[in-house]
């Protein structure tokens, strides 16, 4: 599954497929976040809302 993200070097989106569905924080202050890479080997993160977490972790089962 691909998503949008912020490549901070090129300061540009790119979509980039989605390797890992992580979670940061615990209790009452969890945040949802996708993970992916660049063409070029860099790591990219983005932050999402719970309902999209749920349902790109449900698609990659």
């Amino acid at each position: 599954m691909k998503h949008e993200f912020y490549d901070v070097k090129t300061k540009s989106k790119v979509s980039a497929d989605i390797t890992e569905c992580v979670t940061f924080g615990e209790g009452s202050r969890v945040r949802y976040a996708f993970k992916g890479v660049t063409a070029d080997g860099r790591n990219l993160t983005a932050f999402v809302g719970k309902d999209v977490w749920e349902k790109a972790k449900k698609a990659k089962k």
